[in-house]
């Protein structure tokens, strides 16, 4: 597969919940997606979706096998080298948006923007671009609690694209919505994506919105099917 951004291979993870009690979740698992490639990962409940995730993030470590971005391993970084690698190729989303609610849906692309170093005027610019994009640049000024939930998680999609990150990882991003509200808001982010031309993993239980994607992939037993 050219132009790999996110590669992992022999991924193991094991929870300790009280020796002798382990919950191996993760058993050698192999994933790449590439640049452009919109990726739907489907799994059952308490498989590990969120720990591949997390894993695949930099959120967390895996017990065995290499993470790497765009290119560069991951594994083995310091705490202050994954966080910057993190801020820098990664962006989230989540089920529920968790947009500061004292700042305005703008304020809330423009923050991480800061924290990555861009300057102000640029990160402002940055954050009307995509407001545009997903249709939403009047309500720009709003705080979340005035914003509709397909509006709330637009601006959070938004937020996870501010500082051009090359691989995205969404975790049931649609899954708080209502379907009609569900359907409109996941086509506003295959389009981001797309324009964009990140890679992209998206964790759903929707079958419908995971056949929209390039390919489906399954987490079961602790591997990908």
């Amino acid at each position: 597969m050219s132009d790999v951004v996110l590669d992992l291979h022999g991924i193991e993870k094991t929870y300790n919940l009280g020796l002798p009690s382990q919950v191996e979740v993760l058993r050698g698992l192999d994933l790449r997606v590439a640049a452009g490639e919109v990726v739907a990962l489907v799994a059952p409940s308490g498989a590990g979706k969120s720990t591949l995730l997390h894993i695949a993030g930099l959120l967390d470590a895996a017990d065995a096998g290499t993470v790497s971005i765009a290119g560069r391993q991951m594994s083995g970084l310091s705490d202050r080298a994954r966080t910057e690698a993190r801020r820098r190729d990664v962006g989230f989303v989540y089920q529920f948006h968790h947009l500061l609610p004292e700042f305005s849906a703008a304020e809330n692309i423009v923050l991480p923007q800061l924290a990555n170093g861009v300057g102000r005027k640029a990160a402002e610019d940055r954050a009307a671009e995509l407001l545009d994009m997903v249709g939403i640049a009047p309500r720009a000024g709003h705080r979340p609690a005035a914003l509709s939930g397909g509006e709330q998680q637009r601006v959070a999609f938004c937020r996870a694209l501010a500082n051009r990150p090359k691989l995205l990882l969404a975790d049931e991003p649609t899954g708080n919505l209502d379907p009609e509200t569900s359907d409109r808001v996941f086509a506003t982010l295959l389009s981001l994506v797309r324009e964009t031309g990140l890679a992209a993993l998206i964790a759903t239980h929707n079958l419908d919105l995971a056949r929209r994607m390039d390919r489906i992939v399954r987490l079961e037993a602790g591997g990908i099917i």
